[in-house]
């Protein structure tokens, strides 16, 4: 017998590290995601009553398969459903990949892995970034439909007919359970780390509740990226991609005070970063650099690495990570990256150069709704002591704002403003 809270724990690790796994080689055989979804938890299930009676597995996840592949063979049989199911989900090499048009060739070599395919199933282009992004955050990181649509801000039932309808166009588009053939590869390899990206961006500063990170959002991505790197070492946009992870990450036990207010980056206690995740993102992006060249991710990467490499926030070296935006910004032309270097350059050279870097982009639609904008321009007034216009930016910021933790520290520097005006 193994105590309970034993078998909860090793049971929760397994969904953390298994999920995707056990689902993906559930698919494999039932060939319908939403019977291998119910396998697959029916096997979580099960997981707690056995383990308690037998002991944890040596190893969990190929239990958890087995169980989980089972049930699906079992379901299949029992109701005679095996050969309407089969075509839900194609798999085979020489069939036409109809949504792409295009003929699907054999999968590259060394590729063969169920994950591999369910990442590009959910990634696939013929379904909107939206549904790729939910569905990637339901099945590969094992959330709840409710946890996903707390996630991306909306109702959990729209959430969950966005999933069923993305499920129906991946079964009734035909959209093949496979990896793309080698030459299509460099193309779909993009949209699927984008989406990684996101739902790492999602988890590391929430959009909206009491929680500044979502823990299972920042480590199903993480995890996800582990997974693809194991899967193409030789891949610089993935390596460059979980070096910036990893880095970001690092930071994670420093963001919060102990009474749980915001602590920004040239606060925090630089003692207290994950030196371990530090050092492997570091030969990541070495890595990457090395094989592949400076990439979007792995420029992000090598900003992220200038910071953790100044021991302190004076000795951050300005002018390189200006000079890396100006890298980025050729690579991934975007307004994020021109707000990002406009921040960059108001600390190399002051707040009055940042707020007139800062001017060109509030005309620009795509951050019309963007908080940070505001935030960064209330920031360098308020360094300039221009008190009335920093307010006016705070509130902006303050609007725009739906995350309670930011909310507190940018009300926080707003009652500082309004104090100033007497």
């Amino acid at each position: 017998m193994t105590g309970n809270a034993e078998v909860g724990e090793a049971v929760a690790q397994a969904h953390r590290r298994e999920w995707a796994l056990v689902l993906a080689a559930t698919v494999r055989v039932v060939r319908d995601l939403d019977l291998a979804e119910e396998c697959a938890q029916e096997a979580y299930a099960q997981a707690l009553r056995t383990w308690a009676v037998n002991g944890v597995p040596a190893r969990p996840g190929a239990w958890l398969t087995t169980v989980a592949r089972n049930r699906g063979r079992d379901l299949l049989r029992r109701e005679s459903v095996l050969r309407s199911a089969l075509p839900l989900l194609v798999t085979d090499d020489a069939t036409d990949d109809i949504a792409d048009g295009v003929v699907a060739g054999p999968e590259p070599s060394g590729l063969d892995d169920d994950r591999l395919r369910l990442v590009f199933t959910c990634c696939h282009p013929a379904l909107s970034r939206d549904a790729q992004v939910a569905l990637t955050a339901r099945l590969l990181c094992g959330l709840s439909t409710a946890e996903v649509a707390r996630a991306f801000l909306v109702q959990e039932t729209a959430m969950a007919a966005r999933i069923t309808r993305a499920k129906k166009k991946i079964s009734g588009a035909r959209i093949p359970y496979r990896v793309p053939s080698a030459g299509d590869l460099p193309d779909r390899i993009g949209a699927v780390l984008e989406v990684v990206h996101l739902v790492f961006t999602t988890g590391h500063v929430a959009p909206a509740g009491a929680l500044l990170v979502r823990r299972d959002l920042v480590e199903g991505a993480i995890h996800l990226a582990r997974t693809l790197h194991q899967l193409l070492p030789g891949n610089g946009d993935v390596a460059g991609l979980l070096a910036l992870l990893l880095f970001t990450d690092a930071r994670r036990e420093t963001r919060l005070s102990g009474d749980g207010q915001l602590v920004l980056l040239d606060e925090q206690d630089r003692s207290r970063w994950d030196a371990g995740q530090i050092e492997e993102a570091t030969a990541l992006l070495t890595d990457a650099l090395r094989h592949a060249g400076p990439t979007r991710y792995s420029v992000q990467a090598a900003i992220a690495a200038v910071h953790a490499e100044a021991p302190t926030w004076a000795d951050t070296d300005w002018a390189e990570v200006t000079g890396l935006y100006d890298v980025l910004r050729r690579l991934w032309p975007s307004p994020v990256v021109e707000l990002n270097r406009a921040v960059a350059l108001g600390f190399r050279d002051g707040p009055a150069a940042g707020l007139a870097a800062l001017a060109p982009l509030l005309d620009e639609p795509a951050l019309g709704a963007y908080a940070y904008l505001s935030a960064a321009r209330a920031d360098f007034l308020r360094r300039l002591g221009r008190w009335a216009e920093a307010a006016t930016s705070y509130e902006e910021a303050l609007a725009l704002t739906g995350n309670e933790v930011e909310r507190a520290f940018l009300a926080g520097r707003l009652e500082e403003a309004v104090g100033k005006l007497g």
